[in-house]
């Protein structure tokens, strides 16, 4: 272990700005972790659906403001797209050279999981599983990619938008909310706020990679700005408090972004950028860093699996001893809470092992342990644009 934290920390240009892939981590864990904690899947009458704590349990709503953390997802996105394509330039590498390596590491595991997931599916069809269960289990699975693909869009328009100030997108999703839910618009028109909602961290972070944003003072007046206009949109204007979907729900803030969401997001980048001195210091420490680093080496490949690892877990254990709390039944108590946080560690360990399968797709390596013995000063800076 030591050997492995020395490689990693000699591999670390000088330069590197370490708090960025600690930022890029916490989205992906505070992702990941979400899912694990919000998403329930529930064993009834030889069927499995799907199913939310939060739907049963109002109270932990709190737990949505602390796990969904995409507007710092597209915050370092659009620092590290900004900064990557200015370094690209510089270098006179064309935009679809700096493109294609930017979309090669982000789609070549999604098309993998995608591959694995429709073999999947048509084994448990071909074996009698119930269309239902598997279009349930399928939708887990499928359905967080919609975040890469607008992650995707946006990182393709970085030369059109990087100097876009976030204000004119953030005006767009205020006058579509205004016009679908104010004045009874079409619903229709909310798909517009799928890209203009996160486009508002996305140039919020290249602002950031130009230097136009001084850290801390700029990170208090997100953080207490967001936050009082996200806390007036929930207390007077009708917005929902959970910012992610709830099952029943009349309105979503997360499908499409709402007002509510972005506002919430700006608060988060506030938190983020505040939070950039002591991760500098913290991540000074080799052994810290390292786990920091190889948790980014690996962030696609956790998101994409993260779902997978808690499906295998649910079926697993329903196939072996029938139905437990915290995996198979209704989440509306207590128990289900505990039980659920008890299950977390065995999610994390099958993450591991899928992981360890799938890795190396993300690094367009043979072998995902190779990558780490390997470590160079060259994969290091590679990975810093991606």
């Amino acid at each position: 272990m030591r050997e492995l934290v020395r490689r990693i920390e000699s591999a670390t240009p000088p330069d590197r700005d370490r708090a960025l892939d600690a930022l890029r981590g916490l989205a992906i864990l505070g992702v990941v972790c979400g899912h694990w904690l919000v998403t329930a899947l529930v064993a009834d009458s030889g069927t499995v659906h799907g199913a939310s704590p939060l739907q049963y349990m109002p109270q932990f709503t709190p737990v949505s403001w602390v796990f969904q953390t995409l507007a710092v997802f597209f915050l370092v996105g659009g620092h590290v797209g900004a900064k990557g394509y200015a370094s690209a330039r510089a270098r006179g590498e064309s935009y679809g050279r700096w493109l294609r390596a930017r979309m090669g590491r982000l789609f070549r595991p999604v098309a993998v999981v995608l591959v694995v997931w429709a073999v999947a599916a048509c084994v448990m069809l071909a074996s009698g599983v119930d269309q239902d269960t598997v279009r349930a289990l399928g939708k887990l699975v499928w359905s967080p990619l919609w975040f890469l693909l607008v992650f995707a869009a946006l990182t393709a328009a970085t030369p059109l938008v990087a100097r876009l100030h976030p204000l004119w997108p953030l005006a767009v999703v205020l006058h579509v909310d205004l016009i679908r839910l104010g004045l009874d618009g079409p619903a229709a028109l909310g798909r517009v706020n799928v890209a203009a909602g996160w486009l508002v961290p996305y140039c919020l972070g290249a602002a950031w990679a130009r230097g136009g944003l001084r850290s801390r003072r700029t990170g208090w007046a997100l953080l207490l700005g967001g936050a009082a206009a996200t806390a007036g949109l929930v207390l007077f204007a009708g917005y929902p408090a959970s910012m992610v979907g709830v099952p029943g729900g009349e309105l979503s803030n997360l499908d499409p972004p709402t007002l509510a969401a972005v506002t919430f997001g700006l608060a988060q980048c506030g938190a983020a950028l505040l939070l950039l001195g002591p991760l500098r210091r913290v991540l000074a420490r080799p052994a810290v860093w390292a786990a920091v680093a190889l948790v980014n080496l690996s962030a696609m490949t956790v998101f994409l699996w993260h779902q997978t690892a808690m499906i295998v877990v649910t079926s697993t254990v329903l196939f072996a001893s029938g139905p437990l709390p915290g995996l198979h039944t209704v989440p509306d108590g207590p128990v289900w809470v505990l039980a659920r946080l008890a299950w977390l560690p065995v999610f994390a360990l099958v993450l591991l092992v899928l992981r360890h399968a799938f890795g190396a797709y993300e690094q367009g390596r043979s072998s995902g342990s190779t990558v780490v013995r390997k470590s160079s000063p060259a994969r290091i800076r590679e990975s810093r644009r991606a």
